[in-house]
């Protein structure tokens, strides 16, 4: 059910932009039929359709279909499962758009952190 987390996340970051579906439909290209039954659960896009509405909404196409800010319990109900379970207590999963010299430092922190669970469970 990636598609009700893709098109939850499109309608979310149109809100949030103050765009309408007419807006993305001319920064996308999609037809404003396909998007109007895509964020109403109707359509299944193809890959080309959500990386058009992902580059027009300037937002990587995974973080669109991973991010979500919906219950782990309604996930549940529509049979996704957690990409990350079982994080130790104090540790948590995010993404994030960065420039490359914070990335770089998140990436660090992250494989040490890693390491640091490994001899942990070691």
């Amino acid at each position: 059910m990636y598609i009700y987390i893709f098109f939850t996340n499109v309608l979310r970051l149109l809100e949030e932009r103050n765009l309408t579906k007419h807006d993305l439909s001319e920064l996308s290209g999609v037809s404003i039929s396909f998007l109007s039954d895509l964020t109403t659960g109707k359509a299944n896009p193809s890959l080309k359709v959500m990386e058009a509405i992902a580059q027009a909404l300037e937002t990587p196409l995974p973080l669109l279909l991973e991010s979500t800010d919906l219950s782990p319990e309604l996930l549940a109900s529509l049979g996704v499962k957690a990409r990350h379970p079982g994080h130790p207590p104090g540790h948590e999963w995010v993404a994030a758009m960065l420039p490359e010299h914070q990335a770089f430092i998140v990436k660090k922190w992250a494989a040490h952190t890693r390491a640091k669970l490994k001899t942990r469970q070691a």
